[in-house]
């Protein structure tokens, strides 16, 4: 098989739910690249490393000896410097989260060395409000943006509008929620679609991200000013009926998208 493409080691593996984890991995030798909050990174593992058992078979098998690749959004801060962190779902019949999903910590795993990805805030003035909507794991680049950037001017304000089926699902939310508390300007935004599963009640927003900006959950929790095209950028990541919908919402309310020809108030980030 040759030498291991493994070049980075899983330093702290946090299962948040059924098919809901947080990794976290750092280069074995040699230093984490500079990037820009919002970008990702590649995750690998070879054909011949283990699923979780609760995966589906390869069909067909992967080549022992093939470096599986796949692209995830950091999570972590910029910042941060001595690892790198991701929320990942596992997809049962998927090629490489089954494997992922397998890794204990002190696993070797493949981490690119070159992190790339345009959906940053590099191109929103500093000055501007940032409202960012996701789905599910969506929320990873949020997290990265949040936790280097949230503190630096203290009268711009953000807001996170975060979807899932079930609480359980609504990754980092002990966190948003604490600096939600802490911060002010900053508003979370979680949205549960499922009630009725949960099995302590949910006194939360129900329905779907969509409903809660229709709503204008944003503005009531920031209080002041509501988010408009002229003060605010708006940041999607998620299922694709989402993104699909809230660009249809936004564009009727005088939001343009962002394009590599044209500047705009909508960002997008399209992965699935």
């Amino acid at each position: 098989m040759g030498e291991s493409p493994h070049n980075a080691i899983v330093t702290r593996k946090d299962e948040l739910a059924p098919g809901l984890m947080i990794l976290r991995v750092k280069p074995a030798g040699w230093e984490l690249p500079e990037f820009i909050p919002g970008q990702f990174a590649a995750l690998g593992l070879l054909g011949a490393a283990p699923r979780v058992p609760v995966s589906d078979p390869d069909d067909p098998p992967a080549p022992p000896d093939k470096l599986i690749r796949r692209a995830y959004s950091i999570a972590s801060s910029s910042r941060q410097r001595e690892y790198v962190e991701f929320i990942i779902t596992l997809v049962r019949s998927g090629a490489l989260t089954p494997r992922l999903f397998a890794l204990n910590e002190g696993d070797g795993v493949f981490l690119s060395d070159r992190f790339k990805g345009v959906f940053t805030l590099a191109d929103v003035a500093p000055e501007r409000d940032v409202v960012m909507i996701a789905t599910g794991t969506g929320v990873a680049p949020y997290m990265s943006m949040i936790r280097t950037v949230v503190t630096d001017r203290p009268g711009r304000r953000f807001a996170i509008i975060h979807g899932a089926r079930h609480s359980w699902d609504l990754g980092y939310r002990a966190e948003l929620s604490t600096l939600a508390f802490v911060k002010r300007g900053f508003a979370y935004l979680p949205v549960v679609s499922r009630p009725r599963m949960e099995p302590g009640g949910w006194a939360g927003l129900t329905g779907y991200v969509q409903d809660a900006w229709r709503a204008g959950e944003v503005e009531k929790q920031w209080g002041g000013a509501p988010p408009s095209p002229e003060t605010t950028s708006v940041f999607l990541c998620g299922s694709p009926g989402m993104i699909e919908e809230m660009v249809s919402l936004l564009t009727a309310a005088g939001y343009r998208e962002q394009t590599a020809k044209q500047p705009g108030h909508i960002h997008v980030e399209r992965y699935w």
